[in-house]
């Protein structure tokens, strides 16, 4: 599932800031994902909670806000927001494109006792 690999993988940068910062407890994580991967915000949360178990993220609140993400056409130039995640231009019905902004997650900050 999409959702616990990517839950596992913000879970290990969270846990890389906070033993950085000599914490006894991670109490918040704060991030981003972007919209093209297609997830669910609550499954993610879910899957974080699983992962957190036994660490010093027990417990922890994953806020994860969605980026939305453009897109330019390569054939006309037209930039555009893809719908459901289809890269088809609305002026030109071509479906290169270029993804701009930010892909893929982030943490942005975390929250430690």
């Amino acid at each position: 599932m999409h959702e616990s690999s990517l839950a596992r993988r913000i879970l290990d940068l969270a846990l890389e800031r906070a033993l950085a910062a000599d914490a006894t407890r991670l109490v918040r994580v704060t991030g981003w994902v972007a919209e093209t991967e297609s997830l669910s915000a609550n499954s993610l949360a879910l899957h974080f909670g699983l992962a957190a178990r036994g660490t010093l993220a027990e417990g922890a609140r994953l806020d994860i806000r969605t980026e939305r993400v453009a897109a330019r056409c390569s054939a006309c130039g037209t930039s555009y927001e893809p719908e459901h995640h289809v890269l088809v231009c609305p002026c030109c019905a071509a479906s290169g494109a270029e993804l701009l902004g930010r892909t893929g997650f982030g943490v942005e900050s975390i929250e430690v006792e």
